[in-house]
């Protein structure tokens, strides 16, 4: 296992693999892993000759200063679980290494990051798009692993991508789920044990409202959802949408689009927690 600190040691060695032309696959991630994360990991070990593994808490993406200090650090058990899945190259900098200086870069991505997440939690996707780029420039993969439980943080890189013209293939992989539903998340070991048995009902309300479409417009849907979840005393809504999966505006008619996504944040107690499921 190799665990590299510094950027100008992970470059030397990534190069020697560059010249001898090996394929770089990339899986970013803030550490706390989990089976989602293994699950990129694998997908990225039988589509590349390498595979990279960042562990870096990004501090300029937390709107919530108490969230960022409780956020698991657990590098060497993620090590050891990198390991049993065959990945020996973990890229972990400490916060001096990726931000010298204060990096005040502003993006631009239109409405892609002024809606659900980003109208919530400002500022976000930018601090995402300044480490993702900072990332995608130190380990020049040839392909990059991302999970769909962050849709809207995986359309945001797609575009980032795409305005900086960065050469790396982006792979969307599906959402890992417990055996009752509940979307693998770093934040589900913060829960309680009352807690945790309220988490699946998240997903079972996506899954009945994916069941209601025939009958039911997306405006009604959402009134739906969200009497629901206020059913639940332990959970509270932040934001349900029923939106264009390219441009992730709210439709108003399933017609309005070919794919539409299912796309909520609920607090569950203290903890955070996103989802989503495609609806057509």
């Amino acid at each position: 296992m190799k665990i590299f600190e510094t950027i100008t040691e992970t470059q030397l060695y990534l190069q020697k693999n560059k010249n001898d032309k090996n394929k770089i696959g990339f899986v970013p991630t803030m550490g706390a892993l989990h089976q989602g994360h293994l699950n990129l990991v694998k997908q990225a070990k039988s589509e590349n000759d390498i595979v990279v593994v960042s562990i870096f808490v990004n501090p300029i993406q937390f709107n919530n200063e108490e969230d960022l200090l409780k956020y698991p650090r657990t590098l060497q058990k993620d090590a050891d679980l990198l390991q049993k899945v065959g990945c020996y190259i973990i890229f972990a900098p400490n916060e001096k290494e990726i931000y010298p200086e204060p990096d005040t870069t502003i993006y631009n991505f239109g409405l892609l990051d002024k809606v659900m997440e980003g109208k919530f939690r400002p500022g976000h996707f930018n601090g995402v798009a300044i480490v993702v780029k900072k990332l995608f420039d130190i380990v020049m993969p040839d392909n990059a692993y991302f999970g769909e439980k962050d849709y809207q943080q995986l359309q945001i890189i797609k575009s980032l991508v795409k305005q900086m013209n960065i050469p790396v293939n982006i792979i969307p992989c599906p959402i890992v789920r417990e055996v009752d539903g509940l979307a693998m998340s770093s934040r589900n070991m913060r829960l309680t044990d009352e807690e945790r048995k309220v988490a699946p009902f998240i997903y079972q309300i996506l899954l009945q409202a994916k069941g209601k479409m025939n009958k039911l417009s997306p405006k009604e849907i959402t009134q739906w959802v969200n009497r629901q979840i206020e059913i639940q005393p332990l959970l509270r809504m932040e934001y349900f949408e029923v939106v264009n999966a390219t441009t992730l505006l709210p439709i108003s008619n399933w017609d309005d689009c070919e794919h539409a996504i299912g796309c909520i944040a609920v607090f569950l107690g203290n903890i955070r927690l996103i989802d989503n499921i495609n609806l057509i």
